[in-house]
């Protein structure tokens, strides 16, 4: 480490940081989704259970940029790995304490926890890499996003696995261990300034004045309303109850997917740069189009008659398109970012993001307990269109870092 670069060693030691944390979060969200199934929640009451997960992501996302703008990157990174262990620590009570309030205040805790580590990580990089290499940010965006993708599915494996190994509360009690080591190694090495804004922002500045920002954000909360309307509740319940599939089983699979979506983010940047030109968005409106097929298809041929061949190549194909899609978005945010006080824009962004998984989340348990999982994919297919159609507007001239006009 102490050979390379000085920027090369920050970005592996906020990519380190990134991939501990999202480990724990994956397995945290499948540990919950089948612990209270085997409990006996409905899917809606599940959805309920990530209510405040999602909603204080929101907020978090809106304050976060601004704290990180203020205090530095470093600071609001290892918050939220802190508060990621706290959240771990209250799940580990007695069974007679984990009532819907509980679980629901443990899930608000790590969802201001996850916000606060992805916005740091994500405005980390734009800082980290110099002006004018828009291939080197995508780069980097798209190893750090996919990678990062590929450790949540590895967390959902690891919450199935670990459900059926350890149980509920051991589980947890290990994930809080090793990622409090975590947080203590980060506050050791990672760079004290980084990301804080040379002038002092002020808090009006919370809402970005950025045109392109603005689009791309209410198009990122159709992307993500439209994956959780049916992958987060109604997916892993309809493998349970329906398919009567194992804990481990559901686990292995859906890992197995978002791994293979890290995978291909990480891999967007050849799958999309025409030329060696730098993404735009057109290139956002082109990959967003043929994605909102897939889940209109699957209601169509219907789950009866071949349900896990449905599902299967269905989720194969969805999961190609959305995670080239992801990687766009996660891209052009970096991009169109100001220079000073990034994590303002980036920020916003991830406000729209959260409020998009809300969205889905609550969606996917009352669409699925009222009509059926048939019924998520077509909302799927209605959010991804409107998610198309706010790609639009982007600016189609392939943008370079900071270069985009804010009006």
């Amino acid at each position: 480490m102490s050979r390379l670069k000085s920027d090369i060693r920050q970005y592996l030691v906020v990519t380190g940081n990134y991939w501990a944390f999202t480990l724990t979060d994956g397995a945290l969200r499948m540990l919950v989704v089948l612990h209270f199934h085997q409990l006996g929640f409905s899917p809606l009451e599940i959805a309920a259970l990530f209510l405040f997960y999602e909603f204080f992501g929101i907020v978090t996302n809106l304050l976060g940029g601004y704290l990180g703008a203020r205090i530095g990157l470093n600071r609001t990174m290892n918050i939220g790995l802190a508060l990621q262990v706290a959240a771990l620590a209250l799940l580990t009570v007695p069974a007679t304490w984990l009532t819907v309030p509980w679980v629901m205040g443990a899930q608000a805790l790590s969802g201001i926890a996850k916000d606060l580590n992805k916005m740091s990580a994500k405005s980390a990089v734009k800082l980290l890499v110099p002006p004018g290499q828009p291939g080197r940010l995508y780069r980097w965006v798209a190893l750090l996003t996919g990678s990062k993708n590929a450790l949540k599915g590895a967390g959902f494996f690891l919450g199935g696995l670990l459900l059926s190994v350890l149980g509920f509360t051991g589980a947890l009690l290990l994930m809080a261990v090793v990622l409090g080591a975590v947080w203590l190694l980060s506050m050791l090495v990672l760079r004290r300034d980084l990301g804080r804004s040379g002038a002092r922002p002020k808090f009006e500045e919370l809402l970005s004045k950025s045109r392109p920002v603005n689009w791309l954000s209410a198009a990122r909360l159709f992307l993500f309303g439209a994956r959780d309307v049916w992958f987060v509740v109604a997916l892993p319940v309809y493998l349970t109850s329906e398919l009567h599939w194992t804990f481990t089983s559901v686990g292995s699979f859906l890992a197995a997917w978002i791994i293979g979506y890290g995978i291909v983010q990480s891999m967007a940047p050849a799958l999309t740069r025409r030329h060696g030109d730098a993404p735009d968005g057109s290139t956002a409106l082109r990959w967003a189009l043929p994605l909102a097929v897939v889940p209109a298809a699957m209601a169509a041929v219907g789950l009866e008659g071949s349900p896990q061949l449905v599902l299967i190549g269905g989720l194969f194909l969805f999961g190609v398109l959305f995670a080239v899609n992801s990687s766009l978005h996660s891209y052009l945010i970096v991009c169109y970012a100001r220079e000073d006080g990034a994590s303002l824009d980036v920020g916003f962004y991830y406000m729209s993001n959260a409020a998009g998984r809300l969205i889905g989340t609550i969606l996917s348990g009352w669409i699925f307990q009222v009509s059926g999982l048939a019924a998520c994919l077509w909302a799927s297919a209605v959010m991804l269109v409107l998610a198309a159609v706010f790609t639009i507007p982007l600016p189609r001239s392939g943008p370079i870092a900071g270069s985009v006009d804010r009006r």
